[in-house]
């Protein structure tokens, strides 16, 4: 049986971000950031407290593990390995910027009245927004959760005493679960899939894909499309992209990233090329399937699927930090959801998601491609 979209839907807040800002004494730029925090050196450390902890941190963040441990999925040996991986990449303190996007493309402005005032009087227009994911994803039970936090905006480094602006929190799993569905891989990568709204004439479904690149396991992008499901057509109504770094174990967000952030604002830089993402690509992809018998809302991305395929640029919105991601109608009324994200020349991480003529979904899919 199918899963069915609207088998859940929750009560959200809605979306926002928030930023750090310079000086007012001379106009404001985006600064560059260089100081790593080397991951690899610490992993003995992370590990032990992914082991450790998680159940004692998870009740800092909502009790999120259910006291009943039989509502939980029971994994194979396999997807237990897997499972486990997956949660050690995943959690730890995740901070970076984000910004939202016209269905074209365009940034779109922060509003006037959370922009510092010396920013105003700069006339500097302000896109992106500094945020805090503190992640916790128990390495025994299939559960996760994650906070998108943000923070007001402020003038130089009294970003390090930001003030919270919003919290937007997400649960995967257990008693508090609200995903529809919600697929994942060993390296850290996954897709949810979460009705947010129920309208009655039309509904808003959230697509959020975490691309982790695969040669820098510190470093990941979030891709969030909101898609309006009016009489089973699916349009991109929102778009939203997070830019992250791991900054080291899960601290519940208790450490801010402030003037230490090694990454920079990026919503108003050049768009990615056409012509690095146009041409015939080879995958190699994984895939976890929602239809036919498969009736388990949560599943690992499997496979090894090779194929060449040919992309052209229409339906493509090109986004900065080389992404990009489409809503397309394929065959038979079908719907497809896809982002990209081109690591270097000829080389790209993509995901997808297929949903049928009646806007349930199908499958989802990961994959690594490379040009032909």
């Amino acid at each position: 049986m199918a899963m069915a979209l609207n088998s859940i839907i929750p009560h959200t807040r809605a979306l926002s971000l928030s930023t750090s800002l310079h000086s007012p004494h001379k106009k404001p730029s985006s600064p560059q950031f260089q100081h790593p925090y080397n991951r690899r050196l610490t992993s003995q450390i992370v590990q032990s407290a992914a082991s450790s902890s998680t159940k004692t941190t998870f009740s800092e963040l909502e009790h999120q593990l259910p006291e009943d441990r039989s509502t939980s999925f029971n994994p194979t040996s396999t997807s237990a390995s897997a499972w486990s991986e997956f949660a050690r990449n995943v959690s730890g303190e995740w901070d970076g910027y984000g910004a939202d996007f016209t269905t074209e493309g365009n940034p779109i402005e922060l509003p006037e009245m959370v922009v510092p005032e010396a920013y105003r009087e700069w006339e500097v227009k302000v896109f992106d927004w500094q945020t805090q994911c503190p992640t916790l994803a128990d390495p025994e039970d299939q559960v996760l959760a994650y906070r998108t936090i943000e923070l007001l905006p402020t003038v130089g480094c009294e970003a390090d005493a930001a003030t919270r602006y919003s919290i937007l929190e997400r649960n995967v799993g257990g008693v508090n679960n609200k995903v529809a569905a919600f697929a994942y891989q060993s390296s850290g990568c996954y897709v949810s899939v979460l009705p947010v709204e129920d309208k009655g004439s039309y509904k808003l479904l959230e697509l959020e894909y975490c691309l982790i690149n695969p040669q820098d396991k510190e470093s990941r992008v979030r891709i969030i499309q909101i898609i309006r499901i009016d009489n089973m057509k699916m349009t991109l109504q929102k778009l939203r992209v997070l830019c992250e770094q791991w900054y080291g174990p899960f601290r519940n967000g208790e450490q801010l990233g402030g003037c230490a952030i090694r990454d920079s604002t990026f919503a108003s830089t050049p768009a990615l090329e056409v012509s690095k993402v146009v041409g015939t690509w080879r995958s190699t992809s994984a895939v976890a399937n929602f239809s036919g018998s498969q009736n388990n809302f949560l599943q690992e991305f499997l496979g090894d699927i090779e194929q060449n395929s040919v992309r052209d640029e229409s339906g493509l919105i090109f986004l900065p930090k080389q992404l990009w991601c489409s809503v397309k109608e394929g065959k038979n009324g079908s719907t497809y959801s896809e982002v990209g994200w081109v690591l270097d020349e000829g080389r790209a991480i993509t995901s997808r998601c297929t949903f049928s003529s009646t806007a349930t979904l199908k499958e989802i899919s990961v994959a690594s491609e490379t040009v032909v």
